[in-house]
């Protein structure tokens, strides 16, 4: 790992005559954005609010399979469902909770409570939650098999 800080950067871009934003990074396949539905987008593309939950969900994930790999621990899949919830709050929209819900799928020999305990860590160690001012829920599911 390089010494902290580190720096991410990213260019979002848009033309007057179209509605899409592209959003780019050195590296990295460009992104085409919209605003969502809620707010008079068409509802079919990312928006900022859904790449704030994907990033939870992809820190929450590779938070861990860090965490697992450390603990030497066996997992074969894992799905993290994000839902964030979009208020008003002293008249400034913000994210208020955020629920996930994470299935982990192991053998059947696994430790399903060590599992459970690492999915505890990971969503402590998320730097993503742990940027943000939501509340935070987490609900687990490991299946063993």
């Amino acid at each position: 790992m390089h010494a902290f800080p580190h720096h991410y950067t990213v260019t979002a871009a848009a033309h007057q005559d179209t509605a899409n934003v592209t959003v780019s990074g050195a590296g990295l396949n460009d992104i085409s954005t919209n605003a969502p539905a809620e707010f008079g987008g068409p509802g079919d593309q990312w928006s900022p609010e859904s790449l704030i939950m994907a990033a939870v969900a992809d820190c929450f994930i590779l938070s861990f399979r860090a965490i697992a790999t450390a603990s030497k621990v066996d997992w074969q899949s894992i799905r993290c469902q994000a839902v964030g919830t979009l208020d008003q709050v002293e008249r400034k929209m913000v994210f208020t909770a955020v629920e996930l819900e994470v299935t982990v799928t192991a053998s059947a020999d696994a430790n399903a409570e060590r599992i459970e305990r690492l999915l505890h860590k990971a969503e402590e160690t998320c730097l993503i939650t742990n940027s943000l001012t939501a509340d935070v829920a987490l609900k687990t599911q490991v299946q063993l098999g």
